[in-house]
């Protein structure tokens, strides 16, 4: 009897066999990792050496965030302004053309080695991805349709998943019907909506805003739900709820929880066996 019990609780924690819209398999006991800026635990984040770590360890997307340059080129760069990154400049990233960007120095704040590392182009990204890992690209500032045309030249479509909203969302889904928008709809009380207006295959969510049932809304949907940690500390609840993929600043640590998480779940089998 007692299997019985932990063998059922072993499988709630299972996240629902949907099928995905992204040619992309779950490397990790069924569960999506995304890399936030790529793995960059001593490494310059949202960067190519960062999003290089990310495929040496194995995740399973990468996270960008997409803006546009002063002369209309597409690079990733977290924030609105280049303050935090680069003791060279200070000021919005659109404000500066792509040779002015591409001559900062934004590793050596956080180490020497890394000193030579520049913001990185959209188009570097995903020549470094291609057919690696895939992509979850958080939609800042750009021009859609440029950056529509650069995924598509490089065959990714079904391997890019767009966190996008508002004005950018119907943007995208008029010039890219056959790309995979995962809209954020905040706060639980706007996701029946979302999931009515929209019908989205993936929605993003936080661990702020996540819950049991916001996920089995969202699977009864037929979405997948891909969510924002809040640290290691909340891995355990967020596979209890059963999350189809997780987005960490621990990327390395996530995949070993992962695999031990899986392990014992064949533990508890074996045990009833």
């Amino acid at each position: 009897m007692i299997y019985s019990i932990l063998l059922t609780s072993m499988l709630l924690l299972q996240p629902l066999a949907l099928e995905s819209p992204v040619a992309i398999a779950p490397r990790h006991g069924g569960i999506y990792v995304v890399a936030h800026r790529g793995v960059h635990s001593g490494i310059p984040e949202n960067t190519l050496a960062a999003f290089r770590k990310a495929i040496e360890v194995g995740a399973d997307f990468v996270e960008i965030d997409v803006r546009e340059t002063k002369d209309k080129q597409l690079v990733s760069v977290h924030n609105h302004e280049v303050d935090a990154y680069t003791k060279d400049a200070v000021g919005a990233v659109q404000n500066y053309t792509l040779a002015e960007l591409k001559a900062m120095d934004i590793g050596g704040r956080v180490g020497e080695e890394w000193k030579e590392e520049r913001i990185p182009t959209l188009e570097e990204i995903l020549e470094l991805c291609h057919d690696k890992i895939g992509i979850y690209l958080d939609f800042k500032y750009a021009d859609m349709e440029d950056v529509v045309a650069l995924i598509r030249k490089y065959d990714m479509t079904d391997k890019v998943i767009w966190y996008v909203g508002g004005l950018y969302l119907r943007q995208l889904i008029k010039h890219c019907p056959e790309c995979v928008p995962m809209p954020d709809p905040g706060a639980e009380r706007n996701l029946q909506r979302i999931l009515d207006t929209v019908k989205p295959k993936i929605v993003a969510s936080t661990w702020r805003h996540i819950s049991e049932s916001f996920v089995k809304t969202c699977h009864d949907a037929g979405a997948l739900v891909i969510v924002d940690d809040g640290g290691p500390e909340t891995w355990d609840s967020l596979l209890a709820w059963g999350v189809d993929g997780i987005q960490s600043d621990d990327v390395e640590a996530l995949i070993e929880h992962l695999r031990e998480y899986k392990q014992g779940d064949a533990s508890v089998e074996s045990d009833t066996d």
